[in-house]
């Protein structure tokens, strides 16, 4: 159940998020070149719902297999191999996002006790930059799901993007489409 509303979630804010600042950035684009005006929050707004973007985007990411992936040396090993590869690399990252949220914590109370808001607009710098606790906490989130699905020996890697097995399912299904023709 838990999960099940991660996952939703998730999904939810980058849909979002992807929404409003394509249509932010239009707005402010018809408004500067059709109208020779604009908002002057607009890009700071946009620089911030980018920012959660690509960190949602990037747990996303791990949680679908859509990062690119770098195991070919990791490929080498067998099975056993590459599950204890995998736990290694998955405890590093998780090590990493601690730390990032450790400093993230750090710097948003510092931001919080100062009081400052950001540049353009009302909204507290702590608020905005709130996104370096949520968006690494999803993270060691998926890291976890990867790391516990090799401990329970589910899988034996991170999923990957394999472009170049695609492109030759595309190649053979073109082969296949010409031999109708």
């Amino acid at each position: 159940m838990f999960m099940r509303f991660i996952n939703w979630a998730e999904e939810a804010v980058i849909s979002i998020l992807l929404v409003m600042t394509t249509m932010l950035v239009f707005i402010d684009v018809v408004m500067r070149f059709g109208f020779n005006s604009g908002f002057m929050w607009s890009q700071e707004l946009t620089l911030h719902m980018s920012a959660w973007f690509v960190l949602f985007g990037a747990s996303y990411g791990l949680k679908v297999g859509s990062h690119i992936g770098m195991d070919a040396f990791v490929k080498l090993f067998p099975r056993t191999g590459r599950r204890i590869l995998t736990a290694i690399a998955a405890i590093i990252g998780l090590f990493y996002c601690g730390l990032i949220l450790y400093g993230s914590w750090i710097y948003l109370k510092k931001m919080k006790m100062i009081g400052i808001e950001l540049e353009d607009l009302p909204i507290p710098t702590w608020l905005a930059h709130g996104m370096l606790l949520v968006g690494f906490t999803f993270l060691t989130i998926r890291l976890f799901q990867i790391l516990l699905s090799v401990i329970l020996n589910q899988s034996d890697g991170f999923k990957h993007a394999d472009e170049a097995k695609e492109s030759m399912e595309i190649a053979e299904e073109l082969k296949g489409e010409e031999g109708k023709i």
